[in-house]
């Protein structure tokens, strides 16, 4: 996580009301405020690869996909994140401002300073959303992608593309190839 803020405990309406007018994103869990920090070239493009692709090719479907402008927000921690993509099917949260609280999909691309934190603490903190399905851990770097995903049993389990196969989102309906979400991140 980034820097917190100047205040060390907010409210969630004082931090909504607060973030709203920053010209930076800042996460908040549990009473405290942390700044987001810029990301590399090869972590925007391939969050926008998988991002365009997931907007193609849900276009005139019920699901929406978001990128990482939209805030999530997790109740049970007390907590609002800003994943890289997300997607909802839900609703509740096509009718949502501010922020969405149920989706299917969350996709994380790793950084060096994330890392750790979005495969461990997040990964525990989003598994608390119900509706949640898959979780994409992406290293832009190596090109490999990790997805877990939430079976009948309510277990987390891992699928690994090792071959650089396809990536199948079964909670959206949707197959990617490993070209098109590393596409132009070796530039």
């Amino acid at each position: 996580m980034g820097q917190t803020a100047e205040k060390l405990h907010f409210t969630r309406e004082q931090y909504l009301a607060w973030e709203a007018l920053q010209t930076d994103k800042h996460e908040y869990l549990a009473g405290e405020v942390f700044a987001m920090v810029g990301v590399r070239q090869t972590h925007s493009i391939v969050a926008g690869n998988i991002f365009s692709e997931l907007h193609h090719l849900l276009k005139g479907k019920p699901c929406r996909p978001h990128m990482s402008d939209m805030k999530l927000q997790v109740n049970a921690v007390d907590a609002y994140f800003y994943p890289d993509v997300m997607v909802s099917c839900d609703e509740r949260d096509a009718k949502a401002d501010l922020f969405l609280e149920h989706p299917s999909l969350i996709v994380e691309v790793l950084s060096d300073s994330t890392s750790s934190y979005d495969s461990g603490l997040k990964f525990e903190f989003y598994r608390h959303i119900v509706e949640l399905k898959e979780y994409v851990l992406v290293d832009p770097e190596r090109h490999k992608i990790w997805l877990y995903r939430k079976n009948q049993a309510a277990e987390w389990v891992l699928h690994d593309f090792p071959n650089r196969g396809d990536v199948v989102f079964e909670s959206v309906g949707c197959r990617l190839t490993h070209g098109d979400i590393f596409e132009g991140a070796d530039t």
